[in-house]
């Protein structure tokens, strides 16, 4: 007796496994001469009666453990801005459902992804949940603000700009398995790598990869940073700045790969026949898996960081500059924090974090301004802000409605010259910037804007990492 035969029964999910036992052992019983689907029918209608049977009192158990559970009900969340489409909505909605979920919120550049909608913010008690990080862990945001004249990339003329275009592309690489044939150093690789076996097998893959910007939506580019008023231990005026946005490479997505699939595997019986939380397992923080998780996510957190360092050390190199000051954060990434006096995990994928005081990137597209904030710490946001504009339509779509021809003369309408780059990245995939930063006034403060100039991407074909 299968597994579809015992529920079209009436056998709950949660029992089958017990049901099966029960049914094999009532096999090798050779004294017993009930027959099963008798047997299970009776326990069905009382399975009280069956506690104390030598053969299925197991089964009896099952029936009357799934009958007295009690779901944890659902909590709310809080939507900033008005343009959010249903989907992340719904997918937000599953979210909330999740044992453990003690907080959530939605940020104004929220669209689908896997699980938690990318935009989402969920604190959660006891379990930290691998797809609510995402498979790109501690993708992120670095600016430094240089000492070359703004001048340089305000013309941008291709013969003057010659430098900074050939340190763009020779400082890093893109491109979905892009590595260099000579590693970069860096004291990340002196760090514990055999905290987990995953990370232990990808070490030699993310030395290859140290340096390197992935594809998608990841980018590193040159622009002009206006700051109003001094700040930032700067004076007021007009900078040049070089912005990157990448993750954790290859060894991050198979971090999050191994650990879903451990979080899938756990999941209690009667969460496994849910669909909308298959991208939602959890693992809980006091057990091994769990531990592993945390260890190997913070482990990729300090490689991405080095990554983007790296980057940022080879295109100032080749262009001769340096870094005034230098602001950054992770926006897929899970934090310990304290709210309302108990401590949770944080997942922010694809959310900057914006407590009092902190400072941040956020970006537009390939033609919109990014802008530095520093954080107010909004109440009901888990003091999270937007990591970006957000899409507004799918790389599928972007890439049927959209052509080269009007974009190009889109971009140099508004000064960019762009390297290279995807057709599905285009400014007309994204929300408005501006109206989602008007949608988060409460909960970050922009303190300066940076325009992009010479955009490098990763070509046609592309796809983002989630």
């Amino acid at each position: 007796m299968n597994k579809k035969k015992l529920m079209a029964m009436g056998v709950p999910v949660t029992a089958v496994v017990p049901a099966i036992t029960c049914i094999q052992r009532a096999a090798q019983n050779r004294e017993d001469k009930r027959k099963p689907n008798v047997v299970i029918a009776e326990i069905l209608q009382a399975p009280e009666s069956f506690l104390h049977d030598p053969v299925w009192s197991g089964f009896a158990e099952a029936v009357i453990e799934d009958r007295q559970y009690e779901p944890e009900s659902s909590i709310g969340y809080q939507i900033f801005g008005d343009d959010i489409d249903d989907q992340a909505l719904f997918q937000m909605q599953q979210a909330c459902r999740v044992p453990g979920a003690r907080a959530a919120a939605v940020m104004p550049d929220a669209h689908v992804g896997y699980g938690l909608p990318i935009g989402g913010v969920l604190a959660t008690e006891g379990v930290v949940i691998p797809y609510a990080v995402g498979v790109d862990i501690a993708c992120r945001m670095r600016l430094s603000i240089t000492d070359l004249p703004a001048e340089l990339v305000e013309e941008n003329d291709p013969k003057h700009c010659h430098a900074l275009d050939r340190a763009l592309e020779r400082g890093t690489l893109f491109g979905t398995g892009g590595k260099f044939k000579a590693r970069h150093d860096h004291e990340v690789f002196d760090h514990d790598w055999t905290v987990t076996a995953v990370t232990r097998e990808n070490k030699d893959r993310a030395w290859n990869q140290l340096g390197t910007s992935g594809s998608g939506n990841h980018f590193v580019e040159w622009g002009v940073i206006e700051l109003p008023q001094d700040d930032l231990g700067l004076p007021a005026g007009r900078y040049v700045g070089l912005l990157s946005h990448s993750g954790s490479r290859g060894a991050g997505a198979a971090v999050c790969a191994r650990y879903s699939q451990i979080a899938r595997q756990s999941l209690p019986p009667r969460y496994k026949e849910d669909t909308h939380l298959a991208h939602l397992a959890w693992l809980s923080l006091s057990s091994q898996a769990g531990q592993e998780y945390w260890a190997a996510m913070n482990l990729m957190g300090q490689y991405a960081a080095a990554n983007h360092q790296i980057i940022h050390e080879s295109v100032l190199r080749l262009a001769g500059a340096k870094p005034l000051t230098v602001i950054e954060n992770h926006h897929n990434f899970a934090w310990e924090e304290v709210h309302d006096g108990k401590s949770l995990i944080v997942h922010r994928k694809g959310a900057t974090p914006a407590g009092v005081g902190a400072l941040g990137v956020i970006p537009g597209s390939m033609a919109a301004p990014c802008f530095v904030v520093r954080g107010k710490g909004g109440a009901g946001s888990i003091d999270s802000a937007s990591h970006g504009a957000g899409r507004q339509m799918s790389r599928t779509a972007a890439l049927s409605k959209f052509k080269w021809a009007e974009w190009k003369d889109h971009l140099r309408h508004k000064n960019v010259r762009l390297l290279a780059g995807g057709l599905d990245e285009v400014p007309g995939a994204y929300k408005d910037i501006r109206q989602v930063m008007a949608a988060q006034e409460d909960l970050v403060e922009s303190i300066a804007t940076f325009h992009p100039r010479i955009v490098m991407m990763c070509g046609d074909g592309s796809r983002a990492e989630d």
